[in-house]
C-alpha cells in the first residue's frame, strides 16, 4: 500500500480524545461526571443498527453512520444547546474536511460521505441513525434520574419529543416503562 497513514495515525489519536470529552448539557442537569462524548457514540450506534433492523433500513449503515456523527467534537467539544445560542458549532462537514485532510483519497471521501449523509437526513439509515442519537439522550437522561438527578427529566421529554421513526418512539416508550436495573432482576430470573 503506497498510501500514506500518517494522517490517519493522527486522526486515531484525536479520536481518542472523545474518551474524555464530557457530554456538556448534563452539567446543567447537575450530573458532575457525565458520560463522554464516545461513551454516547457508542451505545447510539448499537441504538442505530437496532432502529435501522426494525425499520427495514440497513443496520450497519445506521451503525456506522452513528460512530461518525459526533467525531467533529474533537475540534469543536460537545456545544451544548445553551451554548449553541452564543456560539454556534462548528459546521460538520468543514470540520470533517480538516479532519480528513492528507488521509488516503478512498477513505477521506467515505468520512466526508458519511458525515454528509448524517447531516442532510437523506436516506433511511441517516434518520434511523439520528433516532438513535435522540433515544440514547434519553435513555441516558433515564439513567441519570434513576440516580438521583431529577432534572434530567427535560432531556428525557425534549429528546422523545425528536423521534421520527415507529420504531424508535416505540422503543421510547418500553424505555420508559422499565426501570434501568429491570433487565437484571429479569437475568436473575426475580419478578419485577
Amino acid at each position: 500500500m503506497a498510501d500514506d497513514l500518517s494522517a490517519v495515525a493522527r486522526f486515531l489519536y484525536e479520536a481518542g480524545t472523545l474518551k474524555h470529552t464530557r457530554r456538556t448539557g448534563w452539567w446543567m442537569a447537575g450530573v458532575n461526571d457525565p458520560e463522554s462524548v464516545a461513551e454516547h457514540s457508542w451505545r447510539a450506534s448499537l441504538i442505530a443498527s437496532v432502529i435501522a433492523k426494525l425499520e427495514g433500513a440497513d443496520p450497519a449503515r445506521a451503525a456506522f453512520l452513528a460512530v461518525w456523527h459526533d467525531t467533529q467534537e474533537t475540534r469543536t467539544g460537545d456545544v451544548n444547546h445553551l451554548g449553541k445560542k452564543y456560539a454556534p458549532a462548528g459546521d460538520p462537514q468543514a470540520v470533517t474536511a480538516d479532519q480528513t485532510a492528507g488521509m488516503p483519497d478512498v477513505l477521506a471521501s467515505a468520512i466526508r460521505e458519511l458525515v454528509a449523509e448524517y447531516e442532510a437526513q437523506d436516506s433511511p439509515e441517516a434518520v434511523c441513525a439520528r433516532d438513535a442519537d435522540k433515544l440514547e439522550c434519553m435513555l441516558q437522561g433515564i439513567e441519570y434520574k434513576a440516580q438521583g438527578y431529577e432534572s434530567a427529566q427535560r432531556w428525557i421529554d425534549n429528546s422523545r419529543a425528536r423521534l421520527s421513526t415507529e420504531t424508535g418512539q416505540r422503543l421510547a416508550d418500553e424505555l420508559l416503562a422499565q426501570g434501568p436495573l429491570d433487565w437484571l432482576r429479569n437475568a436473575l430470573g426475580e419478578k419485577a
